[in-house]
């Protein structure tokens, strides 16, 4: 399995930005399907961004399009999530997420980190 650490939360006011990054070990990172979710207190966990293996493709959820940028680097084994123009309802705990490729990228299963918290501060 692999193992996933994420970090580059914190606390940052409407409009400004932040950069996630994931660190994974254990497994070929190239294997996986790397991906960012979401869960805010009381909801469920939700789809931000994936990407695929070796990068070329990139997914978002309509929420975040356009402000946030989902990337990779697979010689450091690293998943980076740039977000740019935040607002108060992205505020949630950030997990990453690594999964097989023939998984769905927006369904919530696979391995996760242990979250970061990001708060956008109105």
């Amino acid at each position: 399995q692999v193992q996933l650490v994420e970090s580059g939360g914190g606390l940052v006011q409407t409009g400004g930005s932040l950069r996630l990054s994931c660190a994974a070990s254990g497994r070929t990172f190239s294997n996986y399907v790397m991906g960012w979710f979401r869960q805010a207190p009381g909801k469920e966990r939700e789809f931000v961004a994936a990407i695929s293996r070796g990068g070329g493709s990139t997914y978002y959820a309509d929420s975040v399009k356009g402000r946030f940028t989902i990337s990779r680097d697979n010689a450091k084994n690293t998943v980076y999530l740039q977000m740019n123009s935040l607002k108060p309802e992205d505020t949630a705990v950030y997990y990453c997420n690594a999964k097989a490729p023939y998984s769905d990228y927006a369904i919530p299963v696979g391995a996760w980190g242990q979250g970061t918290q990001v708060t956008v501060s109105s």
